[in-house]
């Protein structure tokens, strides 16, 4: 049986919209950071069963996501009432395209998150293999409200700990010191320069893209149209995009 029954370790509002939860992990579980797998719950014999990115690295003892809470959405709408003890339901199959192996070493990258798009990034940051393989991580979350930047506290202090990182929060609805959506600061070159940084080069640079999917396809569109190749079928390329990310809305 693909599916295991977990529990519920611990439960993280972060806003109305937003939470994240922790539950056991499954005895054999094996993940690349940056991978998703299908979690469900049994609701009178049934399942209903979303994809969610685990935001856990694979050395825990646990896995954690990262939730929105749609009030109507089959599952979001129950689990957004889960508490410790409760059960949710583990597939034991991941997948995923967010991941070091579906994007080329190389020179600075940029993780482009919006909402819970952020979740893949969360792994990926918290893994030391991924600062073996570039000389810097840019990791820009976009948000409409600062309650909507989860983990924020967390990240800060793994960018003042580790050179490497450079952390961009923006707030698009409420006033915030970046208020420009990140795809916008990326696009500008507005990003590369407060940081420092050189101009994203398609040579030297590489690019992941998780979120909103109206987001996703216009940075897709205008990575291909500026001379980047997308990680497909045929070959590892310098930029990746998750579009399994549109489950996590509904």
């Amino acid at each position: 049986m693909p599916y295991s029954e977990q529990t519920v370790q611990s439960v993280r509002p972060w806003s109305d919209k937003t939470f994240s939860f922790t539950v056991t992990r499954p005895e054999d579980f094996a993940f690349d950071p940056g991978e998703f797998v299908t979690i469900g719950l049994k609701r009178e014999g049934k399942m209903v069963a979303r994809a969610y990115s685990i935001v856990s690295t694979a050395d825990r003892d646990h896995l954690e996501f990262l939730s929105i809470h749609v009030p109507d959405g089959p599952l979001t709408g129950e689990l957004a009432h889960i508490r410790p003890g409760d059960s949710v339901w583990v597939n034991s199959k991941t997948t995923g395209t967010l991941t070091l192996n579906h994007v080329l070493p190389g020179r600075t990258l940029y993780l482009l998150a919006t909402g819970t798009g952020l979740a893949p990034f969360m792994s990926l940051i918290r893994d030391p293999q991924l600062y073996a393989r570039y000389e810097s991580v840019v990791l820009v979350h976009s948000v409409r409200t600062v309650a909507e930047l989860a983990y924020r506290d967390e990240i800060e202090a793994l960018a003042s700990q580790n050179s490497q990182l450079h952390y961009v929060p923006t707030v698009t609805r409420e006033p915030f010191a970046t208020p420009e959506r990140g795809s916008d600061l990326f696009r500008s070159g507005a990003l590369s320069a407060r940081l420092g940084l050189p101009v994203p080069d398609p040579e030297q640079d590489r690019v992941m893209v998780c979120g909103n999917p109206a987001m996703t396809r216009e940075l897709t569109r205008y990575l291909k149209e500026s001379g980047w190749t997308p990680t497909s079928h045929r070959g590892i390329g310098n930029f990746t995009t998750e579009v399994a990310f549109v489950v996590h809305h509904e």
